[in-house]
């Protein structure tokens, strides 16, 4: 399995992805520090939304295989840089979530591009509620 760090606002659903990927139940809880679990590296929101904490989200990185950037349809803020691949030295991919809950797919559309102009190649589309996407996350990070 791919040893990854997941990036992305304040509620953006980074720790509700983790706890879909290993199937466990969701339980919300605030990210409060960087928080190592097996194979899976959650960041607080902050360390993206205050740009001087951009230096620690680099130093996680270099131990990771892939960063991925979690972007909700149901939080329109753009906190991604335009460009932010270029600071990682590590492949990054994208993953818009609460898809199940999202006003439209213009939202969703929304969200797909700020993550594509931020420099993700491949996006996935989840509900960590519902499950949606979920597998093909799973099976693109090598988890069986």
């Amino acid at each position: 399995m791919k040893r990854f760090m997941l990036v992305g606002a304040v509620s953006a659903g980074k720790t509700s992805l983790m706890q879909a990927i290993y199937d466990r139940d969701l339980s919300y809880h605030k990210t409060q520090a960087i928080d190592f679990k097996e194979n899976i590296i959650d960041t607080p929101g902050e360390y993206l939304e205050q740009r001087f904490r951009y230096r620690s989200l680099g130093i996680t990185a270099a131990n990771t295989d892939l960063v991925v950037l979690v972007q909700s349809c149901t939080d329109l803020r753009c906190v991604f840089a335009p460009g932010l691949a270029s600071m990682f030295a590590k492949p990054m991919i994208g993953v818009v979530t609460k898809i199940d809950i999202a006003r439209s797919q213009k939202d969703i559309d929304w969200a797909v591009k700020n993550l594509k102009l931020a420099g993700c190649k491949q996006i996935f589309l989840v509900s960590n509620r519902d499950k949606t996407g979920i597998p093909e996350f799973r099976e693109f990070i090598g988890m069986k």
